[in-house]
């Protein structure tokens, strides 16, 4: 019964997160145009009162849509967080399916190990982005300043991740073939 609670409150804090996650997606372009801009402190000068401002972030992010794609750098920028947003949303997405099943009480099915496996591809997919993404900065400053950012980090991040989600996939249809073979038995 304790373990099904846990289950419930990490399936609702999944789905929060997953919420969040597509609710900032069509934000990207904007904060790394503000971002590029100057910053939040540049976006606080345009009015005064917190509902201006919130409504000055909304409508600052909306006009940035198309203008972040001409520079090289927030061009990457954006197409790295959103893609990296887009894979998150599916990983966050899969381990929703499989906490599901782990509240149902069937946790050791097929099912989770194929999400297993999504899951790991889209770990693997945000680390290989992330190496291109520290190279290509390796190329554009010309320096090993891109070695000691974020980038860096999620390259050995993420790639483990896809590593712990492909040994949870073989441990989940290892699982599943013995609960098989063991409701065939009996």
């Amino acid at each position: 019964m304790e373990r099904k609670k846990l289950a419930d409150v990490l399936r609702a804090l999944v789905t929060v997160v997953f919420v969040c996650n597509l609710a900032a997606l069509p934000l990207v372009p904007g904060l790394v145009g503000i971002g590029a801009d100057g910053g939040m402190g540049a976006l606080w000068t345009l009015a005064d009162g917190a509902f201006y401002h919130t409504l000055a972030f909304f409508t600052v992010c909306w006009q940035y849509l198309w203008r972040v794609w001409r520079n090289g750098y927030t061009a990457v920028l954006t197409a790295f967080l959103l893609f990296c947003g887009v894979n998150t949303a599916l990983i966050l997405w899969q381990a929703r399916r499989v906490l599901n099943t782990v509240v149902a009480g069937l946790p050791f099915q097929r099912a989770n190990a194929r999400s297993m496996r999504r899951a790991a591809v889209s770990f693997g997919l945000i680390s290989l982005m992330a190496l291109g993404r520290t190279v290509w900065g390796l190329f554009y400053y010309r320096s090993a300043a891109p070695l000691f950012t974020y980038n860096a980090l999620f390259v050995p991040v993420f790639g483990m991740g896809c590593l712990l989600c492909l040994v949870m996939s073989a441990l989940f249809d290892q699982a599943a073939v013995l609960k098989e073979d063991s409701d065939l038995t009996i």
